[in-house]
C-alpha cells in the first residue's frame, strides 16, 4: 500500500506550500455585502493581509495567482488572498475530523452507478477529443485505480482513476476531469484516454455521493435535502472542492507530474468543481470550466434561477414545504444556497472567484443559450476578469466563448476549445 506523510493535522493545514496554522484568522462575517471577502473603496488604505498563499514550486515567492484589483473610488475589489483564506474556512467548517491524507489502491469499477434513467451510453462530444493514434494503444496505456483519504467518514474516502502512457520518465502535464450531475469518474474514460495518448497524466475523480460514493439512484438528492435540512455537510459543489484541494497535495507528490503543469476542467456540476477548485487551490494552473460557470446572484435578481433550481427540483420543493410557501420563489431559492453553500450567491459567487483565478490561464466555455448559465450573468464576471487579468498583464490568458445555439449541453466544438487550451498552456516547458 502507498502512504503518503500527513500532510493535513488538523492543526496545520498545508496549502500551496505554506502552513497557516500560525495565521490568526481574521473575524469572519456571513458571506454577503459586508463580508471581508469584499471591499468597497474608499476607504483609503487596508493593511497587507499576513496570509500568503504559494505554489508548491514557488515557496517563499509571491504566488502568481494573488492579484489585487486596483483601487478604484466606487469599485468593489476583490481581494483575491483573502477570499481564499475565507473560502476554506467554509470549506473547513463542516469537515469530520481531519486525518493523514492516505493512498491505497483499488480496483477498476466494472459496473458504475449511473443515478438517471436511462443509463448514458455515449458521448458524441467525448469521443471527438483529438487523440493521437498509437500502435497498440491498449497495450500501453498504464491505468491506474487508487482511494485517498480526504478526511474522516464514509465520503471522506475519494475513489480516483488515473491513465497515462508507460514509458516516459519526465514528469508530465496533469488534468483533472470532472463529471456532471449524476454520472461517475468511469463516464469520462474517452476523455482520459485521449489526452493520454497526447502525453498527459489524465485524472478523474467520483464527485461527493456519485460513483463509488453513492450507493443507489438517490444518494445526490438524498443528500442535498440533508444537507438542507441539517447544515452539516455540502453536498453541492462545496465538498468536492475540498477533495480537490487534497488531490493537489496528492498529484503534486507524484514523481511522474510536473507539479506547475496541473489543468483542471469538467462539464456542467465539473465545470462547477473545476471553477471554485481553481479559485481556491492556485496548483491548479490552468482552467477549463465547461458549461458551468453562473452568476447565482444575478439570476435570483434578474428572476432566471429555474433552470438550476430544475437540475436539482427535489431539494428545492424540499425547501419550499419546510418554509411554508406555496410556490418554489427566489426567497426558496436564496435560503437554500446560503444554506448549503454558504457564500455561493454573494461573496464566492462568479464576480468575485472568477478574477481571483487571474493571472492563470481561464477558458469558460458556455452556449450561448444556456438556461443554467445563463449568458448575460456573466457579464459582470467577465469584465472584472478581464481587468484583473489586464492589472496582471495577461489579457491572453483568459477568454469567455459562448457556442451560439447551444443551451446546456458540451460539444465537440467545447471539447476541441479545451483540448487546444490546454495544448497551449500546459504543453509548455514550465519556467
Amino acid at each position: 500500500m502507498l502512504l503518503l506523510m500527513a500532510l493535513f493535522p488538523a492543526a496545520h493545514l498545508l496549502l500551496h506550500g505554506t502552513h497557516i496554522s500560525h495565521v490568526q484568522s481574521p473575524k469572519l462575517h456571513s458571506c454577503g455585502l459586508n463580508s471581508p471577502c469584499l471591499r468597497t473603496y474608499p476607504p483609503k488604505h487596508q493593511e497587507e493581509t499576513a496570509y500568503k498563499y504559494q505554489t508548491q514550486a514557488r515557496i517563499g515567492r509571491k504566488a502568481k495567482s494573488e492579484v489585487k484589483m486596483e483601487k478604484e473610488e466606487g469599485d468593489l475589489v476583490v481581494d483575491a488572498e483573502k477570499l481564499r483564506f475565507e473560502f476554506l474556512q467554509v470549506l473547513r467548517g463542516r469537515r469530520t475530523a481531519e486525518v493523514p491524507l492516505t493512498v491505497e489502491p483499488a480496483n477498476p469499477v466494472k459496473h458504475p452507478l449511473f443515478q438517471e434513467i436511462p443509463r448514458p451510453t455515449f458521448s458524441e462530444a467525448m469521443e471527438s477529443c483529438p487523440k493521437v493514434e498509437i500502435k497498440n494503444f491498449s497495450s500501453l496505456l498504464k491505468e491506474e485505480n487508487l482511494y485517498l483519504t480526504t478526511e474522516a467518514g464514509e465520503q471522506g474516502r475519494l475513489p480516483v482513476l488515473i491513465l497515462s502512457m508507460k514509458g516516459s520518465e519526465e514528469r508530465r502535464p496533469a488534468i483533472v476531469f470532472l463529471h456532471s450531475t449524476h454520472k461517475n469518474k468511469e463516464w469520462l474514460r474517452p476523455l482520459l484516454e485521449a489526452y493520454a495518448s497526447r502525453g498527459y497524466v489524465a485524472i478523474a475523480i467520483d464527485s461527493r455521493y456519485h460513483g463509488e460514493r453513492a450507493s443507489n439512484l438517490t444518494t445526490y438528492r438524498d443528500a442535498l435535502i440533508s444537507s438542507w435540512k441539517n447544515s452539516d455537510t455540502m453536498p453541492f459543489i462545496f465538498d468536492t472542492v475540498w477533495d480537490l484541494i487534497k488531490l493537489a497535495d496528492y498529484l503534486t507528490q507524484r514523481e511522474d507530474i510536473d507539479p506547475t503543469r496541473i489543468g483542471i476542467t469538467g462539464e456542467s456540476l465539473g465545470g462547477m468543481h473545476a471553477w471554485f477548485g481553481a479559485a481556491v487551490d492556485t496548483r491548479y494552473s490552468v482552467v477549463v470550466p465547461i458549461i458551468g460557470v453562473q452568476g447565482f446572484r444575478w439570476a435570483i435578481d434578474h428572476d432566471k434561477w429555474q433552470a438550476r433550481v430544475d437540475s436539482i427540483k427535489p431539494l428545492f420543493e424540499e425547501a419550499q414545504k419546510d418554509l411554508g410557501k406555496t410556490a418554489i420563489d427566489k426567497e426558496v431559492v436564496e435560503k437554500v444556497w446560503n444554506r448549503i453553500a454558504p457564500g455561493l450567491a454573494s461573496c464566492f459567487d462568479s464576480p468575485y472567484t472568477v478574477p481571483a483565478v487571474a493571472p492563470r490561464p481561464m477558458l469558460i466555455v458556455n452556449g450561448a443559450e444556456d438556461p443554467r448559465c445563463p449568458h448575460a450573468g456573466l457579464e459582470v464576471p467577465k469584465s472584472r476578469a478581464i481587468k484583473a487579468y489586464g492589472e496582471a498583464h495577461s489579457l491572453d490568458k483568459f477568454k469567455l466563448v459562448a457556442e451560439p445555439g447551444i443551451g446546456h449541453r458540451m460539444t465537440s466544438f467545447m471539447v476541441k476549445e479545451a483540448s487546444d487550451w490546454f495544448d497551449k498552456y500546459l504543453k509548455q516547458q514550465a519556467a
